[in-house]
């Protein structure tokens, strides 16, 4: 393959880069840029450890071709910081024990803050179907569900109490 020049917005910051044409997102995040918290786990796209957002929806980045992201918002966990629904989302997955190993996190906090931005008032049974594409291997999944519902009502707490 031959190297092909990226200009990427990656977490609000334009990078620049050589990479081969058919890169994917992933290779490109994490070998070329060195962001990491996307993971390499199936690369098939099954697992959703690499999630990330792409123009603010979900994507897997194994699956995503680095080329077709030039001109787009590329959003990593990394990109969140000081974001007040991320935060109680990590928070709550860890009063819950939702982070065990921590290979899949990134993954399912991401795609678990998109559905809070979308439904913030989401059932168990929503975020169960949410984050269906999200694979832990070492939570059994309840703690997971537990952090985003605990979020969810920690955030409308917030919403309520700034209203009243």
């Amino acid at each position: 393959m031959k190297n092909t020049y990226f200009s990427l917005l990656v977490n609000d910051r334009k990078r620049e880069f050589i990479a081969e044409s058919d890169a994917t997102l992933l290779t490109v995040l994490r070998d070329s840029l060195g962001i990491t918290s996307p993971k390499r786990g199936c690369n098939q796209g099954v697992c959703g450890s690499c999630t990330v957002l792409v123009n603010d929806r979900p994507q897997r980045a194994c699956l995503t071709l680095a080329a077709t992201c030039q001109d787009k918002r590329v959003t990593t966990i990394e990109g969140f910081a000081g974001d007040s629904l991320m935060t109680a989302l990590q928070d709550q997955f860890q009063r819950c024990g939702a982070v065990q190993c921590g290979f899949c996190t990134s993954g399912v906090l991401i795609s678990a803050y998109k559905l809070l931005c979308e439904l913030p008032e989401a059932t168990a049974k929503e975020v169960k179907a949410n984050l269906s594409g999200n694979i832990c291997r070492c939570t059994g999944y309840q703690k997971i569900l537990d952090g985003v519902l605990k979020a969810a009502e920690e955030r409308r707490s917030e919403r309520q109490s700034e209203r009243d």
